[in-house]
């Protein structure tokens, strides 16, 4: 399965605002520096997930982004159908009858059963739980780099 790159952008976005927004909304250049995404194609970015209520955009000097919704309501599932592609695994999945396999193919279980699991996937999973393993691992990094063995004297 491909996760568009709009898709990705869009998670980091948001994992980003949801580490680092206090009482003001963030920049998007901030964003873009931070998250390492091309601001233009972050500008395309944010301005979906603001059509679909993900975020809340601001214009003005005081302007930027903020999360429209608390991370732990944010799901994966929603922004890969809001930035996604409703293309499926395969063609056949979406109901289509113009593979003459389709009535007798069991390849299509497997594939729809494939389909299935990502999308479980991505519904469980918020915005909450990867900011909370994004800092998981970088205290483990911290905690490795202050544990240098000492030289034996």
């Amino acid at each position: 399965m491909h996760i568009p790159i709009k898709v990705d952008y869009g998670v980091r976005a948001l994992v980003d605002l949801a580490r680092n927004t206090g009482d003001r909304p963030v920049r998007a250049t901030e964003i873009a520096a931070r998250a390492a995404i091309p601001e233009p194609y972050l500008a395309q970015v944010l301005n979906a997930l603001s059509k679909k209520g993900l975020i809340r955009s601001q214009r003005g000097p005081r302007g930027g982004h903020m999360l429209a919704m608390r991370p732990a309501d944010i799901r994966l599932s929603a922004v890969m159908a809001c930035l996604g592609t409703t293309e499926g695994l395969v063609g056949c999945l979406d109901g289509s009858t113009s593979c003459i396999h389709t009535p007798g193919c069991a390849q299509r279980e497997v594939w729809q059963a494939v389909e299935k699991a990502v999308f479980d996937i991505l519904d469980s999973t918020t915005v909450a739980n990867l900011v909370a393993r994004t800092e998981a691992i970088q205290d483990e990094r911290f905690r490795q780099n202050l544990a240098v063995p000492t030289a034996a004297t």
